[in-house]
């Protein structure tokens, strides 16, 4: 038998994607079917299976090539991770009672690729409490403003007003007029963007001049928003480059993205009040973290 000591540490190693992992495997009955309903390849279901396992020092499946049953300690947990995974949306709900709206704020575009999967797994987790996402021109995604309870950037945030987490990466791309012979290409250099004109948002935009090394800086042409942003990129006068995320959400006729290469990937935060937080931001930052986690 466990001792109390040895048992709390196993529960601190082990995280509830592991558990509702599991609980998709049996219930759908197949690997393949858990990796579709989970949304993950079938090899991240066999690597969030083994990790549960080395946690709990047991084997949890038998696998065939037919079917996959519980063993007998797998009957066991499986009970027990359905009760705690109950237990857990109730405490967000609890938690929330008085907070049945989570405003999530962003300045040009939420969670990129994974924005339409966070709205759809939020609903069918924590059904009671309505998410909504608000783009909000401002360096904060609209938080300063109180125009939400939580924010998207991909700015570093000023620690001293609000609290944070890094919840994934993406990678940069350079926008450009659809007819642009750049456009014939599968990918850009950093270094050959500096010999054009690059659209520059300063308000809430991720690039700066300081991509580049200081004297080599390209030219600027400073932009109002998004979609002032690529309107000047489609007249063909001038490039952009951009995370990943503006690629997903902003597919406009007359625009081309293309991979940049020789550049950071972009943080991606979730900020939020110090002061009297929403119950449920937690909440929120897990997802979006293993949704980020997930791509890689």
């Amino acid at each position: 038998m466990h001792s109390h000591g040895v048992l709390y540490a196993l529960v601190m190693d082990l995280e509830l994607r592991q558990l509702r992992c599991l609980i998709a495997i049996v219930d759908t009955g197949s690997f393949t079917d858990a990796a579709i309903e989970l949304g993950v390849s079938q090899a991240a279901v066999s690597r969030t299976l083994l990790s549960l396992e080395q946690v709990l020092g047991v084997r949890l499946l038998h696998r065939t090539s037919r079917s996959v049953t519980p063993t007998t300690a797998g009957v066991q947990v499986l009970a027990q991770a359905r009760q705690l995974l109950a237990d857990a949306d109730n405490l967000v709900r609890e938690a929330a009672t008085g907070h049945r709206r989570l405003r999530v704020g962003h300045a040009w575009s939420a969670l990129g690729r994974h924005t339409l999967e966070f709205q759809r797994r939020w609903a069918a987790r924590y059904p009671d409490v309505e998410l909504q996402l608000i783009r909000t021109n401002s360096t904060t995604g609209g938080l300063a403003e109180g125009l939400c309870d939580l924010a998207v950037v991909r700015t570093p945030p000023d620690e001293r007003r609000f609290a944070s987490a890094v919840v994934g990466q993406e990678r940069r791309y350079c926008a450009l007029a659809a007819d642009d012979p750049w456009a014939r290409r599968r990918s850009i250099t950093l270094e050959e963007v500096r010999d054009r004109t690059v659209a520059i948002d300063r308000r809430t935009g991720t690039t700066t001049t300081d991509l580049w090394p200081s004297g080599t800086e390209p030219a600027v042409e400073h932009t109002q928003d998004i979609d002032d942003w690529l309107a000047v990129i489609a007249t063909g006068r001038c490039v952009g480059i951009t995370p990943e995320s503006t690629v997903t959400q902003y597919r406009r006729q007359g625009i081309a993205f293309r991979a940049l290469r020789n550049a950071d990937p972009v943080p991606v935060w979730i900020i939020w009040r110090r002061q009297d937080p929403h119950p449920a931001t937690h909440a929120a930052v897990a997802l979006a973290s293993d949704l980020y986690r997930q791509q890689q």
